[in-house]
């Protein structure tokens, strides 16, 4: 890829997606532009998006000056990259005067290369479960119907149903696919009020699924996990889903239904993603036989946590609580950890995460990009320019940590406890 033939993405008013006959493409960390050579940028993966931005303006840069220069006449383009590949620059972009903020996606750089698309990221898992080109709808559908007459009256199998056909959930389109790993929402309410919450919004920003209205029986969550678990290879199932608030909440119901699963199968692996606010309950629930959890981050500074979840009855220490029951119990845990180009690779922010992984003895961490407005972020946040003036690289910073803990796994996705039990096996002590 020769660098003077990369050109920057813009869009007009009906969509249609144009590259600029001079602009180069230009990356954003934090409402800063950095100029994107072609070591930045990836061939777009398939399943990714490209994304017209409304009431925000192209920012390129011009070959000959180097300088950046805004395209007033036309709309700026971002991409939401594919799951298993986490952005390194944020589209660049000037906003409107009076400009709304931007729906729940995350936005990356993106660039045209001899007719093809690239984006600014990195693949971080292999994993192709949630590859919306492997999956099929017509048979998604058609096993929809079939569950539907297997299971009876079970209502968590019909709220399935519209997170797969309506929402898109590729989690639930696996479990009637029969693979991969089975979602097991419980929770209608949350104790967190993130900015980002893609299930519950009370203000401008619109959430992108409604949450689910009911708690499901003990029978019908194990229900789902047997027969998930007797028709899977290496079944998953996860508590802690996108159309839920938070698990913990309802940790009596998650603790029954654990139980009467493994009454029946030691197989499989239970997971479950949460906000890590109830290490007691957590507790819990890996006595009743849990092997794993994702817990929640988008910092690992106190004050920047706090700004973004909003907790509401716990704290910053419960959650690092949480991960401390999880060691002591003997499971595995992994971080959630939710990045943004210019906070997620900026010193402080690094440093922070090294300790943390080194005190609280991570096992994983799974690079999710934010869901979330670039620069309104950085306002929620309040960060000091000084400190996201000071990035090191999103790539940059796994490397770093590739090499500081090499018995760190990193990726996108929850896995398997045969997988990190033969990962642990293998690799060498830190």
């Amino acid at each position: 890829m020769k660098d003077g033939s990369v050109r920057l993405l813009t869009a007009d008013a009906k969509g249609r997606i144009f590259a600029s006959p001079r602009l180069a493409p230009a990356g954003m960390k934090a409402g800063v532009f950095f100029r994107l050579s072609p070591e930045n940028l990836i061939r777009l993966p398939a399943g990714s998006q490209l994304f017209r931005l409304p009431e925000r303006r192209p920012v390129g840069c011009d070959p000959e000056t180097g300088s950046f220069v805004t395209t007033s006449d036309a709309f700026a383009v971002a991409a939401f990259a594919a799951p298993g590949y986490t952005l390194t620059h944020n589209a660049a972009y000037a906003e409107d005067p009076k400009a709304g903020p931007l729906p729940l996606f995350s936005y990356g750089a993106c660039a045209e290369y001899k007719g093809e698309f690239y984006t600014a990221a990195v693949k971080v898992d292999t994993d192709r479960r949630h590859d919306s080109t492997l999956i099929d709808m017509g048979k998604v559908k058609k096993n929809i119907e079939k569950f539907k007459k297997i299971f009876g009256k079970n209502r968590l199998v019909r709220h399935l149903a519209g997170c797969a056909v309506v929402y898109g959930c590729p989690n639930a389109q696996n479990f009637f696919l029969r693979r991969y790993e089975a979602p097991l929402p419980v929770s209608p309410s949350c104790n967190a009020a993130c900015a980002g919450c893609i299930s519950y919004q009370s203000g401008a920003i619109h959430c992108s699924q409604p949450r689910i209205k009911f708690v499901p029986t003990p029978e019908e969550i194990a229900g789902i996990a047997l027969f998930h678990i007797g028709h899977v290879k290496d079944p998953i199932l996860s508590f802690g889903q996108g159309c839920e608030g938070e698990p913990l909440l309802q940790g009596k119901t998650i603790e029954r239904a654990i139980r009467l699963i493994r009454m029946e199968s030691g197989n499989g692996t239970i997971n479950i993603n949460t906000n890590g606010s109830r290490p007691k309950t957590l507790e819990r629930l890996f006595d009743a036989g849990l092997d794993a959890a994702r817990i929640s981050l988008n910092s690992a500074q106190e004050r920047y946590y706090s700004a973004y979840y909003r907790p509401q009855n716990y704290s910053f220490k419960d959650v690092m609580d949480s991960v401390k029951t999880v060691k002591a119990k003997g499971g595995f845990v992994s971080l959630n950890y939710l990045t943004m180009p210019g906070f997620t690779d900026s010193r402080k922010e690094i440093g922070s995460l090294v300790s943390l992984i080194a005190r609280l003895r991570i096992d994983m961490i799974q690079w999710r990009n934010l869901n979330y407005d670039p620069l309104l972020y950085f306002k929620k946040l309040r960060v000091p320019g000084r400190e996201s003036a000071d990035t090191a690289g999103i790539a940059e910073e796994m490397d770093r940590l590739k090499r500081r803990f090499p018995k760190l796994m990193m990726g996108y996705f929850n896995p398997s406890k045969e997988k990190f039990s033969l990962r642990a096996a293998a690799s060498p002590r830190r």
